[in-house]
């Protein structure tokens, strides 16, 4: 058992970046890099959910407008582009085919991002330079008619920052420590830590009304902006608890002069990047799903709930449809809670599911939580305004979900991954969220052709069918994964 404070023994060498992980003492028996990234982290997830929770209602209700419109520079050309491909569109639909885009394209740019950093500039510099990027975009966020080239700037800086923080992580402890799984579980916790924080901050910000009765979007942008920025300075505070990085081992070799010259990849090593590429593509289904919380859902909390929550203590207080945003992270640093030391009282047992069987487990609870909608839906199909409670309950199984896919997702890759690929197979993990999240938006354009029960029927069939193949796949997947805490061989 550790105290909240022990040294670390020697380490060995890690398999997500091939060098010992940093002597450094521990906190509450997971290394102080870990919260170091933890915070980092947090303010970056605090900055991109800030702009995602005003995002499809800033595009629906304000730079759509007759009066803002012609101010935007491209809208005119954007929008006409997408209506050739889907037909006309409502100013929601379109808002849902922006959201979609510009969320797929931050999980596009992680892969480029990790190829420049195993290759070039290394883990430590691309997160530095994403986030001062991503800052940028945020402030330019504040003009209306910088709109396009901001989220452009953003979409940028992210695929800089996305994979090579998360990559860092695995690179905190030696090959085999069964803690790793729990550490990506309390790094997720914040990122959804931020998430749950900018709609109460971003969003009412954003949503707030100057005297003349106009919404305060800027103050919403740039508050996730300067979130950003605390968040790098978190980062080059706490540059000496983190481990090297590929670049850096590489240097260190080379001046040492004791380099090892690269091998081709083994048949074992393809047999688990082609699991990881399976895994990738089953996963694509699950994020065009689950990512219905910042598009569909949001214009359901904001036009079809009944947000005086406090009504039946005689209170007309309207709550911000925004916070909507905020259960899902809530939700996740609390079950948090629970499942970590429910998997490590497994782990002792030496009954803990494999990763895999981990996912199958999520994508089967996030069809779930969208069965439960049907009867919302119901509610809203009859003419009547559905109680918030429907969302919440849907959170609630939806974010246990994601807490059995996601954060396992993140581990095994640095798990499994050959060592000097390992950013670019983190992008690759992104990868399918970019396809996912696009899915998100052209499934959203949906809910204003369907009636509300036959919408979400659909996502919960989508994400089912998921799982069960999952499930299906799940021998040959083990199989070409093996022992999954044997490390990926440099």
């Amino acid at each position: 058992m550790t105290t909240p404070l022990d040294a670390t023994p020697e380490a060995a060498p890690d398999a997500a970046t091939g060098a010992a992980p940093p002597k450094t003492r521990d906190l509450f028996g997971h290394p102080i890099g870990l919260y170091v990234l933890f915070f980092t982290e947090m303010w970056e997830r605090f900055c991109y959910y800030g702009m995602r929770a005003l995002l499809a209602l800033y595009v629906a209700h304000h730079i759509s407008s007759v009066d803002i419109a012609p101010q935007v520079a491209g809208l005119s050309a954007v929008r006409g582009g997408i209506e050739s491909v889907f037909g006309k569109l409502d100013d929601e639909q379109f808002a849902d085919q922006i959201y979609g885009l510009y969320t797929a394209f931050t999980y596009l740019t992680p892969l480029f991002g990790g190829i420049l950093a195993d290759r070039l500039i290394g883990q430590r510099k691309s997160v530095v330079i994403g986030g001062v990027i991503m800052a940028i975009g945020e402030f330019m966020m504040m003009k209306e008619s910088l709109f396009f080239p901001a989220m452009l700037t953003l979409v940028i800086g992210n695929g800089f920052f996305k994979s090579n923080i998360s990559t860092q992580v695995g690179g905190l402890y030696p090959k085999g420590d069964e803690r790793r799984d729990r550490a990506f579980n309390i790094f997720y916790v914040g990122i959804n830590f931020g998430a749950w924080l900018s709609p109460f901050i971003c969003g009412t910000l954003g949503q707030s009304r100057d005297a003349a009765g106009h919404q305060r979007w800027a103050w919403g942008f740039g508050s996730a902006g300067v979130g950003m920025i605390v968040g790098l300075c978190i980062y080059l505070w706490g540059q000496r608890y983190l481990a090297p990085d590929q670049i850096m081992s590489k240097q260190a070799e080379d001046a040492a002069k004791t380099a090892v010259p690269k091998k081709p990849l083994t048949k074992g090593e393809w047999a688990r990047i082609i699991a990881l590429v399976v895994l990738c593509a089953l996963n694509i289904s699950f994020w065009g799903v689950y990512e219905q919380q910042g598009n569909s859902l949001q214009f359901w909390a904001d036009g079809k709930a009944e947000l005086h929550i406090l009504r039946w203590l005689g209170s007309e207080w309207e709550m911000p449809s925004t916070w909507f945003q905020s259960v899902n992270p809530m939700f996740i640093f609390t079950l948090t809670a629970v499942i970590n030391p429910f998997w490590a009282y497994l782990a002792r047992k030496g009954k803990d599911p494999s990763s895999v069987a981990k996912m199958a487990i999520g994508c089967l609870l996030l069809g779930v939580s969208f069965l439960i909608m049907i009867g919302g839906g119901r509610v809203v199909d009859g003419g009547h305004k559905a109680s918030f409670g429907w969302l919440v309950g849907c959170s609630f199984l939806l974010t246990l979900g994601e807490i059995y896919l996601s954060p396992v997702g993140l581990s095994l890759v640095t798990k499994i991954s050959p060592p000097r690929i390992v950013s670019m197979m983190m992008g690759m993990w992104f990868l399918s969220s970019f396809f996912g999240n696009y899915a998100s938006g052209y499934l959203a354009t949906f809910a204003n052709r369907m009636t509300n029960s036959s919408f979400f029927l659909l996502l919960a069939v989508i994400s089912l069918a998921t799982g069960v193949l999952m499930i299906v796949l799940y021998r040959p997947l083990r199989r070409a994964i093996g022992d999954e805490n044997a490390p990926a061989h440099a």
